[in-house]
């Protein structure tokens, strides 16, 4: 089983495109979309290429593969275009007895997401660079951005295979690793 995971594509087609690249080499069993898809939002620069319609297309081309939750700048006319769910706050699964929660991030103080407990693993999106830390027995991962990275941070998405998260860029080099 492999998981690519990514956020913040905020309506880029020059970097979806970059993604989907990556896709394509990766491989992976499903992709997990953690959120803020189409629109850049009020607090970000137009990303690379802003043409949100283009987005859709190439992610709904892909939606049989798509696991995705909400993002703070996704809306409701945001799922009129695209043909997989994207109104979720979390999506859970299960690996090797660890449950792990996927969510945007920008819930985290709202009272709508599960309890965390020691072992489970969070992966969220929402602050634009990547984390890979164990809090109280918590893991929390987060890909950072596919299109507008911050604090310095790669254009990047996440595999996670056998328990290990590997960070890559967008052309597909490795840049770190966390096993769980």
């Amino acid at each position: 089983m492999k998981w690519l995971i990514a956020s913040d594509i905020h309506g880029s087609k020059l970097y979806c495109e970059k993604l989907f690249e990556s896709i394509g080499k990766e491989n992976a069993d499903e992709i997990i979309l953690l959120g803020d898809l189409l629109y850049h939002g009020p607090r970000n620069a137009l990303p690379g290429e802003y043409d949100p319609m283009s987005v859709a297309d190439m992610l709904n081309s892909l939606k049989d593969k798509i696991t995705c939750v909400r993002g703070n700048c996704d809306a409701e006319v945001d799922q009129m275009v695209l043909e997989f769910p994207i109104t979720a706050d979390y999506a859970e699964k299960t690996w090797s007895g660890r449950r792990f929660i996927f969510t945007h991030g920008h819930l985290f103080e709202s009272g709508k997401l599960p309890e965390f407990k020691a072992g489970d693993v969070v992966i969220y999106g929402h602050i634009h660079y990547q984390v890979a830390e164990n809090k109280g027995g918590v893991v929390f991962i987060n890909p950072g951005s596919v299109s507008i990275p911050k604090n310095g941070s790669e254009h990047a998405y996440v595999v996670f295979e056998d328990g290990v998260f590997t960070f890559k860029d967008l052309d597909g080099k490795m840049f770190k690793e966390y096993k769980i």
